[in-house]
């Protein structure tokens, strides 16, 4: 007989008794077997064990509870992960740095329209990264402190996801195709153990440092997020993988084929439909529910 799964669904303090029975008629509706339900927490997740098709049943369970976040996963692997590769841009943040920062030279505009294409798999990231960058030539690098002060603010549930996985015994590693000066800072105040990001050049003119507008190889990009994860050696089924972007792909579908979770979250459609679960409304305690954390066992 075939393992059950684990449906999640979460809608913080909006998930109502009437949300539940309906889930459970749309979970028998397209075939599937209940085996087991019951509240993980009462007006905020509710867990239902089912044997059934995965994406059929996240599909219709998406389209019937539209405000409410929905995760389905395997009930053979271990649910509380021992392991979380994140994203930043986007993801742990709420900002893509690189279009923040050309504001101050700018440019926004014209940086974050390639960001966005990147982003939704359109073009070569590694050729995006570096036509960006080059735009940059010249920005003082004390902007980069200026701007990660200004305009970097962590999204909710951040700190609470990476810290109880952590007090957990779960490894942390956030990886990104932004830039150490960003992403150094925002590990510490998140909780990562780990951190690997691009690094600037820089360049002098006069006395002032300034960005050299070139990106020192190797470029970290989808191949190196999906080998970080790869190399950790922890086993994949105790792997947590989230991000939102088309270069976030690799890593998510490298923990889902090993049996862990890869996550989508607020995603962009290639990345959602990559993903076996998208965070589409709630914050990034959504992935504690998911582990089947209750809200006394989160740690800030």
């Amino acid at each position: 007989m075939a393992d059950a799964l684990i449906i999640t669904l979460v809608a913080e303090g909006a998930l109502s008794p009437g949300n539940a029975s309906a889930a459970s008629d749309v979970v028998r509706g397209i075939g599937a077997e209940i085996v087991a339900q019951s509240w993980l927490e009462a007006g905020d997740a509710y867990d239902i064990l089912a044997r059934g098709d995965a994406p059929a049943i996240r599909a219709a369970l998406e389209d019937a509870l539209p405000a409410v976040d929905v995760v389905v996963q395997s009930g053979a692997t271990p649910r509380r992960k021992k392991l979380i590769v994140a994203d930043m841009d986007s993801t742990m943040i709420a900002c893509e740095c690189i279009d923040e920062l050309a504001d101050y030279a700018g440019i926004k505009a014209e940086v974050a329209a390639i960001t966005e294409a990147a982003m939704r798999g359109e073009l070569d990231f590694a050729g995006a990264l570096k036509a960006r960058v080059a735009l940059l030539k010249g920005l003082p690098v004390a902007t980069l402190d200026q701007c990660r002060e200004e305009r970097v603010r962590l999204n909710p549930g951040a700190r609470q996801l990476v810290q109880t996985m952590t007090a957990n015994g779960a490894r942390s590693l956030l990886v990104s195709g932004g830039f150490m000066p960003f992403a150094v800072p925002v590990a510490r105040e998140i909780g990562f153990a780990r951190v690997l990001a691009n690094r600037l050049d820089v360049a002098k003119v006069g006395d002032v440092d300034v960005l050299a507008g070139t990106v020192p190889e190797p470029i970290v990009d989808a191949a190196a997020k999906k080998a970080l994860l790869e190399a950790d050696g922890t086993p994949m089924r105790a792997a947590l993988a989230v991000g939102d972007g088309a270069n976030d792909i690799p890593m998510i579908q490298a923990a889902m084929a090993g049996g862990g979770l890869g996550i989508a979250y607020h995603a962009k459609p290639k990345a959602a439909a990559a993903a076996q679960a998208h965070v589409r409304h709630g914050d990034l305690t959504v992935l504690l529910r998911a582990q089947g954390y209750r809200r006394a066992e989160w740690v800030d």
